[in-house]
């Protein structure tokens, strides 16, 4: 499943990076996939909205076992 969540962040990434942000993969504990937001993202006042509408919507197309992202500091 990480190989999956890992290759699904590096198709998103480019969308945060364009704004100046990025994404880390920190762990993945059963379903949930704890991921760190980072550069412009981490201070975004809409970085919950972009880890939720995005982020985690576009891993959930990808590896549909998961339950839920969190981000994480």
């Amino acid at each position: 499943m990480r190989d999956r969540v890992e290759k699904a962040i590096e198709k998103i990434r480019p969308f945060l990076q364009k704004d100046g942000g990025d994404i880390e993969l920190v762990d993945i504990t059963g379903n949930v996939v704890k991921v760190r937001l980072k550069g412009a993202c981490s201070g975004c006042p809409m970085s919950h909205m972009t880890l939720k509408q995005g982020v985690e919507k576009a891993l959930k197309e990808d590896v549909p076992e998961i339950e839920k992202v969190e981000a994480v500091a």
